[in-house]
């Protein structure tokens, strides 16, 4: 019986993309250890959460978080809109993508930026919700 269900819901699984993320589209958004609203709820993700899409089983989709945790979503409850969040202490959001440009503001860790531009080298184009926009080093988020 096992085997038959693995079987099953294996046939149903579609692989993402390698580096394919999304983020989270609502506040309180529960992430469970397996895919089903019966599974125990790990914990909630708020808004804008980036995750790495692993697979996707009919509603559901398995997702690593930034902690590289894996865990299970109502597909439904994901956003095609990409952000990154900050994992320095804190990063520095510039004019230009450029060490010396003009600073335009600074993120701390845990703080949610929508992505822009994925550019080539080391920098992204990102957006705070406050209206800011600018250029943060690649390896200050995670959510590329």
């Amino acid at each position: 019986m096992h085997r038959l269900l693995f079987a099953l819901l294996l046939s149903a699984a579609s692989a993402a993309p390698a580096g394919e993320f999304r983020s989270i589209a609502e506040n309180a958004t529960p992430m469970y250890d397996a895919p089903s609203v019966k599974a125990n709820k790990l914990f909630v993700a708020s808004r804008f959460y980036p995750v790495e899409v692993i697979v996707q089983v009919d509603n559901w989709t398995k997702v690593r978080d930034l902690a590289g945790d894996l865990v299970w979503v109502e597909k439904k409850t994901l956003s095609e809109t990409r952000t990154a969040v900050v994992t320095a202490t804190l990063a520095d959001v510039r004019e230009k993508a450029e060490d010396g440009a003009p600073l335009v503001f600074q993120a701390r860790r845990g703080v949610a930026l929508e992505i822009v531009e994925l550019g080539a080298g080391p920098w992204v184009k990102v957006h705070h919700r406050d209206g800011q926009t600018g250029f943060v080093r690649a390896i200050q988020v995670w959510g590329l």
